[in-house]
């Protein structure tokens, strides 16, 4: 097994996995720490360094409010189990999952951009072990970025400083390690010229910003974007958990704001602050920093970009879950369905009382309500297919044990990665059959970007057929895995909707 090999900055060492047949490095780093000068700067060269570099430990986790410190929290009793994590701005590292024997074995590469919403999570976290793609053959790769203030805060003086890159150092991070990836992976058996990457939630937002960004054009094949936010949805209209994106004059306005709340004035003094300071004075703002047009790495956002084609040439599967972040029906169900749906609502409402089967107020509550990411994630993979794109779509909904939160956010990633043994959930057999299945949908799409193939027995598993607009059908990783047989008249008549929408944008640009 290739358990040493070497990097552009030096040897590396890596550990054998459970699997014996893994070799994992963990913890490289593909950029200089972000921290004194180089704090909101666009990431710099690591340093070589003499010897073998053993990478037998993770790198701390980019800058956060420390995760599971809450332990009644959701995610803290998901998988955030370790409020001891080391925490540090110093957090630049990534990590690979390698099954190569020899440098020369051309194998498929997955890069993780985890999520968060770009504010919190990390590339380690106990879901994401890589060791299951690397068993089918492909190398994984997990990256750790800045995140929240230390990744978009954009000022006056870093564009005085750094005109060529002004802000988004979050994803000019991942950028840099997917350069790496490129740059280095040979070295570790893979192909630099078969990269995908792929991201959930704010994971899924990167992607689409690097599917856009002029500066990523040739760096990967082929990209997954995972319940990412509703940036696509024009139908019904809701709002966003963060915004879609800032120009600069707003970023500036938010860094001003945030410099006087820490009693600073310049760049220089910030740069000097404890980032617990910084941290603390961010989360009272109550104004997440995001993504920012910045004319450089970002020239317009993806939900202007993607209607009108301008998107790098790679293949492209987008995914949801079915009950991710609940539209949540308040009041009377009749009278929230007529605020909501506009010029549709009597005909959804018809739906509505369809799909109750009876007028009991709940049941009509329950039939009104929606999974909006489902909904928003799937106008993502319409829109593609709309202008010629051929995109995979899935629909991610089991009976998930251990509670009444449904196919929740991020419920899927257990599954995915196929680390349900690591899950305090009382998953049975059917639930290790389908994670086994969705792992190697996943790890197929990498390899030629096409998810169909055989199970591990030989047998074939159930076809996925691209996304076609006019249908609207989604891969459905159910208690069963198949092709939706037909489209909820719900679901059906938003994506029409939408669909509509499309085509008139479409025709006036």
């Amino acid at each position: 097994m290739l358990r040493a090999t070497k990097t552009e900055n030096g040897l590396v060492k890596g550990l054998v996995g459970t699997n014996a047949r893994i070799t994992v490095y963990k913890g490289i780093p593909y950029a200089a720490p972000p921290v004194g000068e180089n704090r909101w700067r666009a990431p710099q060269p690591s340093a070589n360094w003499e010897g073998v570099r053993e990478c037998y430990e993770f790198g701390p986790i980019c800058y956060q409010k420390t995760p599971g410190k809450d332990p009644n929290a959701f995610y803290s009793k998901e998988w955030h189990v370790d409020p001891d994590i080391p925490n540090s701005e110093d957090g630049l590292y990534l990590n690979i999952w390698t099954p190569a024997k020899t440098i020369d074995e051309n194998l498929p590469v997955m890069v993780w951009i985890h999520g968060g919403g770009m504010q919190e999570g990390y590339a380690h976290e106990m879901e994401f072990d890589g060791e299951e793609f690397a068993s089918r053959g492909v190398i994984l790769v997990s990256v750790g970025y800045r995140l929240n203030l230390f990744g978009f805060l954009t000022h006056p003086e870093i564009t005085a400083e750094s005109p060529e890159a002004p802000s988004n150092f979050a994803l000019l991070d991942q950028a840099a390690a997917i350069k790496w990836v490129k740059r280095n992976i040979r070295n570790f058996g893979g192909d630099p010229e078969n990269i995908t990457i792929f991201g959930q939630s704010g994971g899924g937002d990167a992607v689409q910003f690097q599917l856009v960004s002029p500066q990523t054009k040739g760096d990967f094949q082929r990209a997954i974007i995972q319940s990412a936010g509703s940036r696509m949805l024009l139908y019904p209209p809701m709002p966003t958990f963060l915004p879609k994106g800032d120009s600069m004059e707003t970023a500036y306005e938010l860094s001003t704001r945030l410099f006087e709340m820490c009693g600073v004035k310049t760049l220089a003094e910030a740069r000097k602050l404890d980032p617990a300071i910084l941290l603390e004075k961010y989360i009272e703002m109550k104004r997440p920093m995001v993504p920012v047009i910045d004319g450089k790495f970002i020239t317009e956002l993806p939900n202007d970009a993607f209607p009108a084609n301008r998107l790098h040439e790679v293949s492209l599967m987008v995914t949801a879950t079915s009950d991710e972040f609940m539209a949540g029906v308040t009041g009377a169900p009749k009278e929230w369905v007529e605020a909501s749906f506009e010029n549709r609502a009597e005909e959804y409402w018809e739906l509505v009382k369809e799909a109750a089967g009876s007028d009991n107020e709940e049941s009509l509550r329950k039939a009104a309500d929606y999974s909006t990411f489902n909904i928003a994630n799937r106008v993502t993979a319409q829109v593609l297919a709309q202008v010629g794109r051929t995109v995979y779509f899935s629909e991610f909904g089991p009976t998930i044990p251990g509670d009444d939160a449904g196919a929740f956010h991020s419920c899927d990633l257990w599954f995915q990665f196929n680390t349900l043994i690591r899950c305090w959930r009382p998953f049975d057999g059917h639930h290790f059959d389908l994670a086994r299945k969705m792992c190697n949908y996943f790890a197929n799409f990498a390899r030629t970007g096409d998810p169909n193939g055989k199970d591990k027995d030989g047998s074939d598993m159930p076809v996925w057929l691209p996304y076609d607009a006019e249908n609207g059908r989604a891969m459905q990783f159910f208690d069963t895995v198949q092709m939706e047989k037909e489209v909820d008249p719900r679901m059906a008549l938003m994506l029409d909707e939408n669909r509509r929408r499309y085509a008139e944008l479409m025709s006036k640009s």
